[in-house]
């Protein structure tokens, strides 16, 4: 029997007996509306926790992906690494191999032209310079239309735009060819060589030429770069100050910078190199003598 505003229910509870239970209307639809809202909501937390588990998923596998990308950038990086150290070891035997013959453009810094105003004294002194290479290059100049050839060994030990002395007066901490890196630990190819000094000690220029730059480089510090025509150049690098400017013209043996610890350095010393065409060779066969005995 159902009212308008309650319901009645008889429970047999025995055979014979029976109960009544009235249950006001507004109980029924309160429950059977909180049942419909915990429906919904476990229905709503059952996607969510599934949403939630499928974005884990991807998420794992995208990280299990970028780890191996990155294993492998890792392993390209190192065979990249490894390739340009032996192209810089080839490229140096290369260089090395036509300086030992002798093999040059011709190019020397004594022919530099410059707009600056020469007294007549100084004229007669570069004149006399450039005479004194011509007669001993002569074998060079009679054929520099032809760009390339051989020239005399020992007249190309004997120039004057031949690097043949030390930077500094020093000892040498590190040489030419592989190493470790003393900030990586890795192994690298060491481009020149270094020389130890005291802080400030003067640094020399080892042949004559023309200063090419003076400015920082990444990795070098304060640097001066020296052309000595036939297309070498020497670096001196680290440097704590500069005694030259881009465009001086200098000798063997004059001071162009001090000693320092500018750059990548754990010390004072002086990073000495030998550039061919750019490409670095082994300095240590041109330090023959020390700048003071020079």
């Amino acid at each position: 029997m159902i009212s308008s505003k309650n319901y009645t229910f008889y429970i047999a509870s025995t055979p014979g007996k029976m109960r009544k239970l009235i249950v006001p209307a507004y109980v029924l639809h309160g429950l059977a509306a909180l049942a419909i809202i915990g429906s919904i909501t476990v229905l709503a937390a059952v996607g969510s926790y599934s949403r939630m588990l499928l974005k884990v998923g991807n998420y794992n596998a995208v990280r299990q992906e970028r780890d191996v990308w990155k294993k492998q950038v890792r392993e390209l990086q190192s065979t990249v690494k490894d390739t340009n150290q032996r192209l810089d070891a080839v490229q140096s035997l290369a260089t090395d191999v036509a300086m030992t013959f002798g093999v040059m453009k011709y190019h020397p810094a004594a022919f530099e032209q410059t707009d600056a105003p020469s007294s007549p004294e100084e004229v007669f002194d570069r004149s006399v310079e450039q005479f004194t290479f011509l007669k001993r290059n002569a074998a060079v100049i009679a054929v520099s239309a032809e760009g390339l050839r051989m020239m005399p060994s020992m007249a190309f030990a004997d120039s004057n735009y031949t690097p043949s002395i030390w930077p500094v007066l020093g000892h040498i901490t590190d040489g030419f060819g592989e190493r470790l890196d003393p900030f990586s630990g890795e192994g690298a190819f060491h481009t020149g060589v270094d020389v130890g000094a005291d802080y400030g000690a003067p640094v020399y220029a080892t042949a004559d030429g023309i200063v090419q730059d003076a400015g920082q480089h990444t990795g070098y510090g304060r640097v001066v770069i020296v052309d000595h025509g036939f297309g070498i150049t020497t670096w001196y690098a680290h440097l704590s100050a500069y005694a030259v400017v881009p465009g001086t013209r200098i000798k063997r043996g004059e001071v162009i910078g001090y000693t320092g610890i500018s750059g990548r350095t754990t010390g004072p010393h002086v990073h000495y190199e030998v550039r061919v065409n750019n490409a670095p060779v082994n300095p240590w066969r041109y330090m023959r003598s020390n700048p003071a005995g020079d």
